[in-house]
């Protein structure tokens, strides 16, 4: 980690927060800093099938049917990927846990690492102003860099800035009704996680409307005070 101090047991980090809150952006930027390794159930789930683990053909079958792949899973999975080298600096969880009882399975196999969650950051939003955000938002083909039509618009109308494709992709999904919908199921759904974690200490608020500057800075000073 930053200044030269590096913890005996690598942190980890949860970020909780609705679809269009800012995660996936806020977790590379996180990975940039401290290097972190950003990890969402998608990608574990699809690279523990193609590396064929015992678990990864298990969830396999599943996914082939439709099934949702459970708890032990995925926690099964979970631990695997934790025990890679590149984690040695620490971990940001993406999109898991969603509920108490994926928290308490994920608690239960850290302890018995030796490891234990050392923040869950609920990147907190305005509903109304998130219909706004999400509504606008694209992401290029090529590269998966993501843009908004307001807030952070391409230089070059139609291209890239990154890696200079015209290939730009929106949501079908990502229209009002549709983005009210998602927001009132994550908050029945997250509403016991907040409290779960608050119960536990580990807890950490921050306001995900403003500048993503701004987050970032909030969010890397949690990062140095849990890493201390």
């Amino acid at each position: 980690m930053d200044g030269g101090h590096t913890p005996q047991i690598a942190p980890v980090l949860i970020l909780l927060g609705p679809p269009g809150a800012g995660k996936g952006t806020q977790a590379r930027m996180l990975e940039e800093k401290f290097g972190l390794i950003q990890l969402s159930t998608g990608d574990l789930l699809r690279a523990a099938v193609a590396a064929g683990t015992d678990a990864g053909k298990q969830a396999k079958q599943i996914m082939e049917t439709g099934g949702l792949v459970n708890d032990e899973i995925v926690i099964s999975i979970l631990r695997d990927r934790l025990s890679a080298p590149d984690c040695i600096n620490g971990v940001v969880l993406d999109g898991f846990p969603r509920t108490t009882a994926q928290a308490e399975a994920l608690d239960d196999m850290l302890d018995a690492q030796g490891q234990r969650i050392n923040a869950a950051i609920s990147l907190e939003v305005d509903d109304v102003k998130m219909v706004v955000r999400i509504t606008g938002r694209f992401t290029c083909g090529g590269c998966g860099e993501g843009y908004h039509d307001t807030f952070k618009p391409t230089k070059i109308a139609g291209r890239c800035d990154g890696c200079g494709s015209h290939d730009m992709k929106r949501r079908a999904d990502d229209n009002a009704t549709t983005v009210m919908a998602r927001l009132d199921a994550y908050h029945a759904q997250t509403a016991p996680l907040i409290e779960y974690y608050g119960q536990r200490n580990t807890l950490q608020r921050v306001d995900a409307m403003g500048d993503i500057e701004a987050i970032s800075n909030e969010l890397a000073s949690i990062v140095e005070h849990v890493a201390a």
